[in-house]
């Protein structure tokens, strides 16, 4: 059959549509400077860091110069500024540096970017080391004898809002795929220990387990499963207790701990840290090469940390080899042991981009 030309069917696309999103990515950092009178005659020049905090997937630090970034204003005004510490190009970003009243009357002294945005648009960070900020931020005279120093404390509030953008089109058709549940599913296998192979006596509590499982998460495992010959369908742990076994077949299982049972067993005192069942979990994965075990234990150890604990805590990282928790012990004591003013210091940064 011929149609015709009247006849024809047209055949249109359908219309299309796109849309372009652009915001800022937030994040605040306080920065505390505690000894001020001490850091006083420094120099010109010369500033205390904050540590470095994420914003936007970019690192960033409070610079605090006590007798000013200006030679020329001979330490009549302190000097504050923001700075990118991490590599990164044409960063856009909102700043807001508050220099906090401690009265508790909120009178703050605020310079924010965010409320200037619709004037000058973002500001552009060129490279690692490009700073926004005011050379003269605040008079020094002034800043002495107001009630944003306390007890020779000052405290400043740093808001970083890096301008990230996106184009999104509608999409006519989706599927939600489902998280994963394979540690769900591994977990039922441990608990009804269907097609167990081994046993583990642990100070006479019996724990059944999968060969193939245990040697697939540790090559500790595996090299006592498979490479040495005899009967291995039973072993004797002797240097554990049966709760840190169990917390490890848990992690080795489902690839979580569990938090509350952690919790409960945390005593109150920190001089008995070694006893916790944390830190002995941290000892059985140093001793079973369970990587990531290792980590999350150094993670919520870390969180305890205090001028009290970070001695023995640092003991417990150096014995387990738990390097993340080593450094970060060391580092603690370095900045509250020691002079409080001096500790954040780092290097000169370059010159002010501002």
């Amino acid at each position: 059959m011929i149609m015709s030309d009247n006849e024809k069917i047209s055949l249109v696309d359908s219309p299309t549509s796109s849309r372009s999103v652009t915001e800022t990515v937030n994040g605040s950092h306080q920065f505390v400077i505690q000894g001020y009178s001490l850091a006083k005659g420094m120099g010109i020049g010369k500033h205390i860091a904050s540590d470095s905090f994420t914003v936007g997937g970019y690192q960033w630090a409070v610079y605090f110069y006590p007798d000013g970034k200006n030679p020329e204003d001979n330490s009549t005004y302190v000097s504050l500024f923001i700075a990118l510490t991490s590599e990164g190009s044409d960063v856009r970003a909102l700043f807001e540096l508050t220099l906090v009243d401690q009265s508790g009357k909120e009178k703050h002294k605020v310079h924010s970017h965010f409320y200037r945005a619709l004037e000058s648009g973002p500001y552009t960070l060129k490279y690692r080391g490009s700073m926004w900020g005011y050379k003269r931020f605040y008079r020094r005279a002034l800043l002495e004898t107001s009630d944003y120093l306390k007890d020779d404390c000052l405290k400043i509030n740093c808001t970083v809002g890096v301008v990230v953008s996106a184009t999104h089109c509608p999409r006519l058709h989706s599927i939600q795929v489902p998280k994963s549940d394979i540690g769900s599913n591994f977990g039922m296998l441990l608990e009804n220990m269907e097609g167990s192979d081994v046993i583990f006596n642990v100070a006479g509590d019996i724990f059944h387990a999968h060969k193939l499982v245990l040697s697939a998460r540790s090559h500790v495992f595996r090299s006592s499963f498979f490479g040495q010959e005899g009967d291995n369908h039973e072993i004797v742990i002797t240097d554990m207790e049966p709760r840190v076994f169990k917390a490890m077949l848990h992690f080795i299982y489902r690839d979580e701990l569990n938090e509350d049972e952690l919790a409960t067993s945390c005593p109150s005192n920190d001089s008995c840290l070694t006893d916790t069942l944390l830190a002995k979990l941290l000892a059985a994965a140093d001793e079973y090469d369970l990587c990531r075990l290792k980590r999350m234990c150094e993670s919520l150890i870390c969180k305890d940390i205090s001028v009290n604990s970070v001695g023995r805590i640092l003991a417990l990282a150096d014995t387990y080899h738990a390097m993340e928790l080593k450094a970060i012990s060391l580092r603690f004591a370095s900045e509250n042991l020691a002079d409080p003013v001096y500790a954040g210091q780092g290097a000169e940064p370059p010159d002010s981009v501002a």
